[in-house]
């Protein structure tokens, strides 16, 4: 591959992971959070500003910043979900917002819209090493992600989303395993974006407003929510296709937007629900006699 291409599917991988993990909360637990790119933002500048001042090791960084995400998202699942469904978006919008305008005006410690330089992983941005590191990351979270979907706790994941108040008669503490989810859905949008700052080399707070929000939904929705392959197959197909369009700037959102409705209208599974589709199709006439 070349280096433009490389560098198109390492950040295809890098969306894999936000859309794995953002998939797991609203797609299986049905709790609609506009925070997820924030906890992103938040592993970015905690790796790099501890690796710039602390001087401690880039991996350690990066764990840091695992941690305080997580600490941030258990924090705001404990103040804001037992909020439901358009008062749980706009809150997490709040804080997502609040945390961007912090960054922004901090520059003595963020630098603000100036940048933050961040040390790269490799030494530069041209090693293929960055390919291989977001290829494994985004399996591993694949796997994670099948583990919880298919354990106990994604029973009750299930049920929670599709019947709150009847999975609490039923016995599950739903406010406990939401706040669960939310911490572990942060896990996984602050190790791509802890990885992301030592590749990308200089952060700012531009990939932390709504827009970066607004194209993990449309990824999600057009792959296919409440699917698991969905996020995977969304995340490739828009970023190869927001490279694609990159001459159109910022019109590329307005078509992204349509198709999600249409996506939503026509197809409300996906990607995934139109393969899985043909392949009932293509089951069924393989079944048929032939004459």
């Amino acid at each position: 591959m070349s280096e433009y291409q490389t560098h198109v599917f390492t950040t295809a991988l890098y969306y894999v992971i936000l859309a794995v993990g953002w998939n797991l909360l609203a797609g299986y637990t049905g709790q609609f959070s506009l925070a997820h790119h924030t906890f992103a933002g938040i592993g970015a500048y905690t790796s790099a500003l501890l690796v710039l001042h602390a001087r401690v090791p880039l991996l350690v960084g990066i764990a840091a910043g695992v941690v305080v995400a997580a600490a941030a998202g258990y924090g705001l699942g404990t103040l804001c979900l037992r909020m439901r469904a358009i008062y749980l978006a706009l809150a997490t919008w709040a804080f997502a917002e609040s945390v961007r305008l912090l960054i922004t005006v901090e520059y003595q410690i963020t630098r603000g819209d100036l940048g933050l330089k961040a040390p790269f992983l490799f030494g530069t941005p041209r090693s293929m090493g960055y390919y291989y590191v977001f290829l494994a990351l985004a399996v591993a979270s694949v796997l994670v992600a099948w583990q919880i979907v298919h354990s106990r706790i994604g029973v009750y994941m299930r049920a929670i989303r599709d019947d709150e108040e009847a999975a609490a008669v039923m016995g599950v503490d739903t406010f406990k395993w939401k706040r669960w989810v939310f911490a572990v859905s942060a896990v996984f949008a602050a190790t791509a974006g802890g990885f992301q700052a030592h590749y990308v080399g200089l952060l700012s707070p531009t990939p932390m407003k709504f827009n970066e929000m607004a194209v993990i939904v449309v990824m999600v929705i057009v792959g296919g929510l409440r699917t698991f392959s969905g996020p995977i197959l969304g995340a490739v197909f828009i970023e190869l296709l927001f490279e694609w369009l990159r001459a159109w700037g910022e019109v590329r959102m307005v078509l992204f937007a349509l198709l999600v409705i249409v996506v939503a209208r026509a197809y409300p599974g996906g990607f995934a629900g139109i393969f899985w589709s043909l392949g009932r199709v293509a089951g069924r006439i393989n079944r048929e006699p032939i004459l």
